[in-house]
Protein backbone atom coordinates (compact mmCIF):
# COMPACT_ATOMS: atom_id res chain seq x y z
CA UNK A 1 0.00 0.00 0.00
CA UNK A 2 1.36 3.44 -0.87
CA UNK A 3 2.53 5.76 1.92
CA UNK A 4 -0.03 8.52 1.14
CA UNK A 5 -2.92 6.06 1.34
CA UNK A 6 -1.64 4.68 4.64
CA UNK A 7 -1.38 8.17 6.15
CA UNK A 8 -4.86 9.02 4.83
CA UNK A 9 -6.16 5.86 6.50
CA UNK A 10 -4.54 6.79 9.83
CA UNK A 11 -6.12 10.26 9.55
CA UNK A 12 -9.52 8.72 8.75
CA UNK A 13 -9.25 6.42 11.77
CA UNK A 14 -8.35 9.41 13.95
CA UNK A 15 -11.36 11.36 12.64
CA UNK A 16 -13.72 8.39 13.11
CA UNK A 17 -12.64 7.94 16.72
CA UNK A 18 -12.90 11.69 17.33
CA UNK A 19 -16.41 11.75 15.83
CA UNK A 20 -17.46 9.13 18.41
CA UNK A 21 -16.01 11.23 21.27
CA UNK A 22 -12.89 9.15 21.77
CA UNK A 23 -10.56 10.62 24.36
CA UNK A 24 -6.80 11.18 24.42
CA UNK A 25 -6.49 10.19 20.76
CA UNK A 26 -2.92 9.69 19.60
CA UNK A 27 -1.47 8.72 16.26
CA UNK A 28 2.06 7.33 16.47
CA UNK A 29 4.27 7.02 13.41
CA UNK A 30 6.17 3.77 14.00
CA UNK A 31 7.62 3.59 10.49
CA UNK A 32 11.16 2.27 10.75
CA UNK A 33 10.74 1.45 14.44
CA UNK A 34 8.67 -1.68 14.04
CA UNK A 35 7.82 -4.06 11.21
CA UNK A 36 4.30 -4.43 12.70
CA UNK A 37 2.79 -1.36 11.04
CA UNK A 38 3.40 2.23 9.99
CA UNK A 39 0.89 3.86 12.35
CA UNK A 40 -0.75 3.16 15.69
CA UNK A 41 -3.97 4.98 16.51
CA UNK A 42 -4.63 4.88 20.25
CA UNK A 43 -7.73 6.19 22.03
CA UNK A 44 -9.78 5.80 25.19
CA UNK A 45 -13.48 5.56 25.93
CA UNK A 46 -15.62 5.65 29.06
CA UNK A 47 -17.59 2.46 28.46
CA UNK A 48 -17.85 -0.71 26.38
CA UNK A 49 -20.68 0.58 24.18
CA UNK A 50 -18.63 3.60 23.17
CA UNK A 51 -15.63 1.38 22.40
CA UNK A 52 -17.71 -0.85 20.15
CA UNK A 53 -19.24 2.17 18.39
CA UNK A 54 -15.77 3.61 17.77
CA UNK A 55 -14.52 0.31 16.35
CA UNK A 56 -17.51 -0.04 14.02
CA UNK A 57 -17.14 3.55 12.81
CA UNK A 58 -13.42 3.14 12.11
CA UNK A 59 -14.16 0.09 9.94
CA UNK A 60 -16.99 1.95 8.21
CA UNK A 61 -14.73 4.90 7.35
CA UNK A 62 -11.69 2.90 6.20
CA UNK A 63 -13.54 0.33 4.06
CA UNK A 64 -14.40 2.77 1.22
CA UNK A 65 -10.70 3.66 1.07
CA UNK A 66 -9.90 0.01 0.36
CA UNK A 67 -8.41 -0.43 3.82
CA UNK A 68 -9.94 -3.47 5.46
CA UNK A 69 -9.35 -5.18 8.77
CA UNK A 70 -7.14 -8.23 8.74
CA UNK A 71 -7.99 -9.11 12.30
CA UNK A 72 -9.98 -7.68 15.21
CA UNK A 73 -9.68 -8.76 18.85
CA UNK A 74 -11.40 -7.74 22.05
CA UNK A 75 -14.91 -6.91 20.87
CA UNK A 76 -16.45 -9.45 23.27
CA UNK A 77 -15.04 -7.94 26.44
CA UNK A 78 -14.72 -4.44 24.92
CA UNK A 79 -11.99 -3.40 27.34
CA UNK A 80 -9.22 -3.25 24.70
CA UNK A 81 -10.20 -3.56 21.07
CA UNK A 82 -7.30 -4.14 18.71
CA UNK A 83 -7.95 -3.61 15.00
CA UNK A 84 -5.25 -4.70 12.56
CA UNK A 85 -5.52 -3.03 9.16
CA UNK A 86 -2.04 -4.12 8.10
CA UNK A 87 -0.11 -0.85 7.99
CA UNK A 88 -2.42 0.74 10.57
CA UNK A 89 -3.21 -0.73 13.97
CA UNK A 90 -5.98 0.83 16.04
CA UNK A 91 -5.99 0.34 19.81
CA UNK A 92 -9.22 1.33 21.56
CA UNK A 93 -9.05 1.14 25.33
CA UNK A 94 -11.35 1.45 28.29
CA UNK A 95 -9.70 4.15 30.42
CA UNK A 96 -8.42 1.78 33.12
CA UNK A 97 -6.80 -0.58 30.61
CA UNK A 98 -5.09 2.29 28.83
CA UNK A 99 -3.64 3.56 32.09
CA UNK A 100 -2.44 0.05 32.92
CA UNK A 101 -0.84 -0.83 29.55
CA UNK A 102 0.44 2.66 28.65
CA UNK A 103 1.18 1.73 25.03
CA UNK A 104 2.23 5.25 24.13
CA UNK A 105 5.01 4.97 26.73
CA UNK A 106 6.17 1.62 25.33
CA UNK A 107 6.47 3.23 21.91
CA UNK A 108 8.24 6.34 23.23
CA UNK A 109 10.58 6.48 20.22
CA UNK A 110 7.66 6.92 17.85
CA UNK A 111 6.78 10.33 16.46
CA UNK A 112 3.44 11.62 17.73
CA UNK A 113 1.48 13.22 14.92
CA UNK A 114 0.10 16.57 15.99
CA UNK A 115 -3.59 17.37 15.67
CA UNK A 116 -2.85 19.88 12.91
CA UNK A 117 -1.34 17.06 10.85
CA UNK A 118 -4.44 14.88 11.29
CA UNK A 119 -7.28 17.17 10.25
Amino acid sequence: MEKDKILAGAKAAYKAVDDKQGEEIMVLDITGISPLADYFVIASANNSNQLKAMAEFVEEKLAPMGIRTRHVEGTQSARWILMDFGCIIVHLFHKEEREFYRLEKLWGDARHLMEEELV
